[in-house]
């Protein structure tokens, strides 16, 4: 099992449009796409409000099979381009981390 951590840069001013389409869009295509989140946070980041969230995958093959599923999804393309004329850009700079948990770490809650 490996853990992906993904921080996503987020606008002040279009904020709850982001949340609305990853809540409403996003992680029900996640689901469709085999994804599983763990947990998903808000945080102030240096240069502004960024969104955090860790998934978890059995393997490295089965992740980026459903990463390449999941931005080829034609829905996907198309509820990014109508929120982009609508909103303008919702998410900055990405920073993607794959977590490997070392034997002596606790473990971490599942999801609910």
């Amino acid at each position: 099992m490996i853990q992906e951590l993904r921080i996503y840069e987020i606008f002040e001013h279009n904020k709850a449009a982001f949340h609305a389409r990853f809540r409403d869009q996003a992680v029900r295509l996640f689901k469709q796409h085999g994804f599983h989140i763990v947990t998903m946070w808000d945080c102030d980041g240096e240069k502004g409000p960024e969104f955090v969230y860790i998934l978890n995958w059995p393997d490295e093959a089965t992740r980026v099979a459903a990463w390449e599923a999941f931005r080829a999804d034609e829905e996907w393309q198309e509820i990014k381009r109508q929120t982009a004329a609508e909103h303008g850009d919702l998410v900055g700079d990405i920073q993607n981390l794959i977590l490997h948990r070392v034997d002596y770490s606790p473990e971490f809650p599942a999801a609910r």
